[in-house]
């Protein structure tokens, strides 16, 4: 549930910033909405793995979610581009950090054999914020205002604060914070023992930058009064596929479960890219949707499967600082390219479309057996 909240906190803003920062005068940094946002939350994973594994799960997710929530306040104070830019740097790096200790916390309690199950079940609960924040958002914004939607994220920040306060530490002997900790030029900060599951990963993830920053204008110009019905399309199609996908991960492999899930990101781009209608579009995020549900509840499983003993929070962070890194230059180069026109639009898609390829080859190719 907290992470259910967490998630739609945050999510919640997706489809209007876009919207938001051309009104404040800066259309040319479109891409910058998502793409600073996840560069800043990929420098977080270089603090929280490591801390997670040192200091516990809970003290991670309590930090991140405390400033998350605060952010969501602070988006009403945003009047210039400057001021925007910097807080959605602060806001990345804050939401950088619960998913380590999250998906760590959960392994720690997950029995044997059963991780891949268990990643599915939390995918669930991320994706029903993902799905129910950006609708709520767009409402709220198109209803009242910009101001009525940014108070509701502080406040799902506060509630998901709330319900993590009931969480148990899972770790097994935390120590305490020591200020060489916060050295990240002291110490390993990232874990390469999960290196297949962060290719992949890196490849993958670029289509979500794009999709995340460029549909919203794509779904606009198509007649979606609310862009973030299109979020909530994906995003129950990856809910559904999420409930068996990380149990079939368990049973039949994970390079398996990928190679259909990378298939399917394939195809769903180039129907989004070639769509110009609202049915077409729908179907191509469906099928998205349905990638995302194969994919992500099975590289989170594969991370845990050859993380090292006792590194896990590395592996996750690593992994985790991949697919930061694959939608921030999802998101970076789409904004880039888009012109004004829809065109520029399917441009990105096809782009995306061909880097998926890349992450396709390289299971294909490299990953020969998928525990080393």
């Amino acid at each position: 549930m907290s992470s259910m909240i967490f998630m739609m906190s945050f999510s919640m803003l997706l489809p209007e910033l876009p919207e938001y920062i051309t009104r404040l005068g800066g259309k040319d940094y479109i891409g910058y909405v998502v793409g600073l946002f996840t560069v800043s939350a990929g420098l977080s994973r270089f603090w929280s793995g490591r801390l997670a594994d040192k200091i516990g799960r809970i003290k991670i997710i309590l930090f991140g979610t405390f400033i998350t929530a605060i952010c969501g306040f602070l988006y009403i104070f945003t009047t210039s581009v400057t001021l925007f830019l910097a807080l959605r740097l602060i806001h990345g790096l804050a939401t950088g950090w619960r998913p380590v200790g999250a998906t760590a916390m959960l392994t720690d309690i997950t029995p044997p054999g059963r991780v891949g199950e268990a990643m599915g079940y939390l995918g669930v609960a991320g994706s029903t914020g993902m799905a129910l924040g950006p609708a709520f958002g767009s409402l709220l914004k198109e209803e009242i205002s910009y101001d009525a939607m940014f108070i509701a994220s502080g406040l799902f920040g506060v509630i998901a604060i709330l319900l993590s306060l009931r969480l148990k530490e899972s770790h097994s002997s935390p120590q305490k914070l020591a200020l060489s900790d916060l050295n990240i030029l002291k110490g390993k900060v990232l874990d390469f023992s999960a290196k297949h599951a962060m290719w992949v990963t890196l490849f993958e993830t670029f289509a979500f930058g794009v999709v995340i920053t460029v549909s919203p204008l794509l779904v606009g110009g198509l007649g979606f009064k609310y862009k973030g019905l299109f979020n909530l399309t994906f995003v129950f199609a990856s809910m559904a596929m999420r409930v068996f996908a990380g149990k079939a991960s368990d049973k039949y492999g994970r390079k398996i479960m990928l190679t259909f899930g990378i298939s399917t990101l394939i195809i769903s781009l180039i129907v989004i890219g070639f769509s110009n209608s609202q049915p077409m579009v729908i179907l191509g995020g469906i099928l998205y949707g349905c990638s995302i549900g194969l994919n992500r509840p099975t590289t989170f499983a594969w991370t845990v499967d050859l993380a090292r003993p006792g590194k896990l929070g590395l592996a996750l962070a690593t992994m985790l600082l991949a697919l930061e890194i694959g939608i921030g230059a999802g998101a970076f180069i789409s904004g880039s390219m888009y012109d004004g026109t829809r065109d520029s639009v399917h441009l990105a898609f096809f782009l995306a479309a061909g880097i998926s390829v890349l992450a396709l080859l390289y299971l294909l190719i490299f990953v020969r057996d998928e525990r080393k």
